[in-house]
């Protein structure tokens, strides 16, 4: 197959998974899912990741699922354990977005917490011109990330959205000019995230996610909270404040 498994680097506090296949526009296939769920598991395994960035080599972000690639193969089903595993990484997931996303890994993206493009970005999910039921986790994520008007556009009516229509739509968190600029933005939020207090950041990812989801488990919201108010991270992150210098926290 041309190209190459997706990539995962981890550099201290922050990973990257890179999509491999650009003369297939980064199309997944079997082996591939199971590769990015194997890495995302050995992320959420280093506790010292707190941000981790998807992104992809040459022209396009990625063309989705392969679906001609084993008949018979539930390819809902497969995506859906990838982008609900993706949602549901323990650190602060941003995908540098350029070129088309399309069918499933629009779900993908929209499983990450931030989404940043550049123009020449478009999305297309053609799920139902090929007679295929979207899976319920992809409903959900694109009714609470983009509302069920933009969700019945690009799902229903099957519109192609461009760059712009992305970032009206909530899809793209930020459009920036060309990809030395959303390079630079992803590596800018990825430090303003790095310099986060660990606990709280983390710990208010999962329960925004479950919130969104109607999912809210109150009891470990509690507990949570309660980490994070006895925590040596709130005291130097007073005392940093009243003496007006950067934090330094230690994630406990």
């Amino acid at each position: 197959m041309p190209g190459l498994s997706p990539l995962l680097q981890i550099e201290g506090a922050h990973a990257r998974i890179t999509l491999r296949r650009p003369r297939l526009a980064n199309r997944l296939e079997i082996s591939d899912l199971q590769a990015l769920r194997e890495q995302l598991a050995e992320v959420n395994a280093a506790e010292a990741v707190r941000v981790l960035v998807l992104a992809a080599e040459g022209k396009h972000f990625c063309s989705g699922f392969n679906i001609g690639a084993v008949p018979g193969v539930d390819a809902g089903a497969l995506f859906e354990q990838l982008a609900n595993d993706w949602e549901a990484a323990r650190p602060v997931t941003i995908a540098a977005i350029h070129g088309g996303v399309y069918g499933g890994a629009t779900d993908l993206a929209l499983a990450s917490d931030f989404r940043l493009g550049m123009p020449g970005c478009e999305m297309f999910v053609p799920a139902a011109r090929l007679g295929l039921h979207f899976y319920r986790g992809g409903l959900e994520r694109y009714v609470t990330r983009l509302g069920p008007g933009w969700a019945k556009r690009v799902l229903l009516a099957c519109e192609t959205l461009d760059a712009d229509a992305m970032l009206q739509s909530g899809f793209l968190d930020r459009l920036l000019p060309d990809t030395a600029a959303l390079e630079a933005a992803v590596e800018q939020l990825r430090d303003q995230l790095l310099a986060m207090a660990p606990l709280a950041l983390l710990g208010m990812k999962k329960h925004l996610n479950a919130i969104a989801r109607g999912a809210l488990d109150v009891a470990a919201l509690e507990t949570d909270l309660a980490i994070s108010r006895d925590s040596a991270d709130l005291a130097e992150g007073v005392a940093a404040w009243a003496e007006k210098r950067p934090p330094r926290f230690v994630g406990r």
